[in-house]
């Protein structure tokens, strides 16, 4: 008898994504199912074939192999996560290891962040670590945990050589996202929400955007596995949590169901559309520069809106502003200094950035 539908859900949507880092591990390193190189051979079976020798051994992966990290924080999508890429990564040679963030916001996180690390190891994975951070309040305390929180992946993942780092958003977190960025009157790259691939060189892998909450949940209670719910989900002064206990079961009752299946697939169609606008603004950018560089507003006033500014924002960004601290009211002043043009002044963007037209050119630079 196999496992319960909702393991074998997890399973194989973590599976997918070994797979896929475990062929461009071997892609990289030259290696192959056959020969060994690089930091090891690593065995990887097609989709639609039969099991490798890797996939039959449920042994430890040598210590060569691509290591894979899961990012759990101890609640019930994470957690699952976790016990998934314990399950598969050995049967695709690769190693597993995890990783808790410690955020400090809470009373006793230090000694919850220990006993995630244990559930962990318990699992099986190595390595594992329990890191702690410092949130500062940029962009208010969500924004800000989330900030400190990939930071110290980022470093978790330098200082261990890890291929990737696993997480554990799903369909309905995907959702969410999409809302979000709807009720900020954001563009279609926000409206996209999550990639399933994402970070420095593909970092971050995002395996259940399309599973759904309830899931990951079932595959922690059919396997006993103990979750934490982080009391932040449930607090009303959290605009996440408002939209998932509030916002979201009045659009269902609204609506009918099937509204999260619809918000996350039109995330999917924004980012398709969102990746060839911008495919076409960074084929479009080097037209629209005179000899020295420097932005043509003539140039720029014929291309379409949407791509005029993309090459807005990636001049603003190669400059020096930060890219999250960019928004989109930030784009719409520097465009109309293209399209609404009546001398006014200079425009100051983040990172101490200044934009300004100067005859037929637009000038961005370290102010």
């Amino acid at each position: 008898m196999g496992p319960h539908p909702a393991v074998a859900a997890i399973r194989l949507a973590v599976r997918r994504v070994l797979h896929d880092i475990a062929t461009g591990q071997a892609a990289e390193h030259g290696s192959t199912a056959h020969g060994s190189g690089g930091h090891g051979a690593v065995a990887v079976a097609h989709r639609t074939g039969g099991p490798s020798t890797a996939q039959r051994h449920r042994g430890p992966a040598p210590a060569t192999a691509p290591l894979v990290l899961v990012a759990c924080s101890g609640g019930a999508d994470s957690m699952a996560l976790a016990s998934a890429l314990a399950f598969e990564a050995p049967r695709l040679g690769l190693r597993a290891g995890g990783i808790t963030v410690d955020h400090g916001l809470q009373p006793g996180s230090a000694l919850r962040a220990d006993e995630v690390a244990l559930r962990l190891r318990e699992l099986g994975l190595a390595p594992v670590e329990s890191v702690a951070v410092t949130v500062g309040r940029e962009g208010g305390p969500e924004a800000a945990a989330r900030d400190a929180r990939y930071a110290a992946l980022d470093a978790a993942a330098e200082r261990h050589g890890a291929a990737a780092v696993l997480l554990g958003h799903t369909r309905d977190d995907q959702a969410e996202t999409v809302l979000l960025g709807l009720a900020r009157g954001s563009g279609i790259r926000s409206l996209s929400g999550m990639a399933a691939v994402s970070g420095a060189d593909g970092r971050y892998r995002r395996p259940f955007l399309q599973l759904d909450r309830q899931t990951a949940r079932k595959a922690c209670l059919v396997q006993s596995l103990p979750v934490w719910d982080d009391p932040h989900n449930t607090d009303p002064a959290y605009t996440r949590s408002r939209l998932r206990h509030e916002g979201l079961p009045a659009l269902e009752k609204a609506l009918g169901k099937g509204v999260v299946e619809a918000l996350a697939r039109t995330a999917q169609l924004s980012r398709d559309d969102a990746d060839a606008l911008d495919a076409w603004a960074g084929q479009a950018e080097s037209s629209v520069r005179d000899a020295e560089g420097v932005l043509e507003c003539a140039k720029l006033y014929a291309l379409p809106p949407a791509v005029r500014r993309r090459v807005l924002r990636r001049a603003a960004i190669e400059a020096g502003a930060p890219a999250g601290s960019l928004f989109a009211r930030h784009i719409e002043e520097m465009d109309r200094l293209i399209t609404g043009w009546r001398g006014q002044g200079a425009i100051n963007l983040p990172g101490k950035v200044v934009a300004q037209r100067q005859g037929g050119r637009l000038v961005i630079r370290q102010g």
